[in-house]
């Protein structure tokens, strides 16, 4: 049997197996969910309610799943994330406000998407703006830190190099940065009349692909350059597409985006099917990008739950167990999102 005897000693929490059902959309194209489908749903309830009692200053445990006990998980909502909450009120609403400034902060902080990174350039040059920056000075503070064993780069997803000439990666993330400001890529991302044009804007960039082009592109619509709807458009990252592939035998046809603007249509619906009762955030409703997330979650939950469903050669393990860490980052979202979660 394929696992570890952590793996094994789990599997005894997953849900029942139950054969596929068809689900009918508008316009007859239909999805023909496996019963990973249905754990998708389980698995967003139960990862929800544990942001919620956390939040609430409950004693850990936060819940009685083993698996979402032994591993790292994302919040269901991105925003609520332990790095996007830090993204969103240290480095979008913290600093001068000017499109310029908002970009630079965003695409300085994402290139390297680590905490402490950031409050490392942060300690040694001081204020981070456009206007202030010394790309020499803060290409040596990085030399010196992987020197000395400092991680520069989350764990959360590759960050591929661009070759621009330079050798070392941050080196050329930093010429990278530099080339798009001198580009003014700020101007066109402000300028665009979509979250799709932002995103095309961000994509023309050396080493930014679809999937890290679309994050980018999140991560600045949290800020008040600009203002559109984040069920407009997303991409299907790696994960997610894996995880689709393992929630449906059979997509009809349908794109990856298109298979996640459905799921994302019928949340309501399939959680009152299964007789759970998910609490939004604050009164918003799961959106594109959110739904998006929970297929790359699913896809990790499922390698322990439903090892049956990973294909010969898949990844069978989750790599990041769960840790608690102290100094829990106080709620704040977007104000123009207009949600009011009780904290200061």
């Amino acid at each position: 049997m394929r696992g570890s005897p952590l793996q094994v000693k789990l599997f005894s929490s997953a849900p029942s197996p139950r054969v596929s059902r068809d689900i009918h959309l508008p316009g007859g194209k239909v999805l023909r969910a496996t019963p990973i489908f249905d754990t998708y749903w389980r698995f967003a309830a139960e990862r929800q309610e544990v942001f919620f009692r956390r939040l609430s200053g409950a004693p850990t445990p936060w819940t009685d799943d083993p698996v979402l006990r032994s591993f790292r998980f994302t919040n269901v909502y991105r925003a609520s994330d332990r790095v996007s909450q830090y993204l969103i009120r240290r480095v979008v609403y913290e600093g001068p406000q000017e499109e310029e400034e908002v970009f630079f902060r965003v695409l300085l902080f994402k290139l390297f998407n680590r905490i402490e990174t950031w409050e490392l350039l942060e300690a040694r040059l001081g204020e981070l703006t456009w206007k202030s920056f010394d790309f020499s000075r803060a290409d040596a503070v990085l030399s010196a830190a992987i020197q000395s064993g400092v991680r520069l780069y989350s764990a959360a997803y590759i960050m591929p190099s661009p070759l621009l000439g330079l050798v070392r990666k941050h080196s050329n993330h930093l010429e990278l940065l530099r080339r798009m400001m001198a580009d003014h890529a700020p101007r066109k991302v402000v300028s665009a009349r979509s979250l799709r044009e932002v995103f095309q804007a961000l994509r023309a960039y050396p080493s930014l692909g679809d999937f890290l082009a679309y994050q980018f592109a999140i991560d600045l619509n949290y800020s008040e350059l600009m203002r559109f709807e984040e069920s407009e458009f997303v991409v299907a990252g790696p994960g997610a597409r894996s995880g689709i592939g393992k929630c449906f035998s059979d997509t009809g046809g349908m794109r990856e985006d298109e298979v996640i603007y459905a799921v994302t249509r019928m949340a309501e619906q399939e959680f009152s099917r299964l007789g759970l009762g998910f609490r939004t955030l604050w009164g918003r409703a799961l959106q594109p990008i959110d739904c998006q997330n929970l297929f790359c979650e699913v896809d990790k939950y499922s390698r322990v739950v439903h090892p049956e469903a990973t294909p010969e050669g898949g990844r069978t393990r989750i790599k990041q167990r769960y840790e608690s860490r102290p100094g829990a980052i106080p709620h704040w979202y977007p104000p123009k999102w207009k949600l009011f979660p009780g904290l200061t």
